[in-house]
């Protein structure tokens, strides 16, 4: 089983910085899904920002969401020195 989402905060071009319950520090690139079915709302740049923690998995206004499987197995590990700017401007639930 793979972690949960403890943090995330919405980045330039599309991307997400995700912290895992695990202590793992990660980056999610949502660009392939701005074109399929709900994704596409998330263009909307405001809408993209309002990016929170529910659940374990990261969410959007309007049931858009991803799960934290998805968010994972599919994004890429940041060195352990950039987490050293976690939690300045958190979005988070919990």
């Amino acid at each position: 089983m793979n972690p949960y989402v403890k943090y995330v905060r919405p980045l330039e071009d599309y991307q997400l910085e995700v912290l895992f319950e695990n202590g793992e520090l990660r980056v999610f690139d949502l660009k392939p899904y701005l074109h399929l079915g709900v994704f596409v709302r998330l263009e909307n740049r405001a809408m993209f920002q309002a990016a929170r923690v529910v659940a374990g998995s990261v969410e959007w206004p309007g049931e858009v969401d991803l799960s934290y499987d998805t968010l994972y197995l599919e994004s890429q590990p940041i060195a352990r020195e950039a987490e050293a700017g976690v939690g300045t401007a958190s979005t988070s639930a919990g």
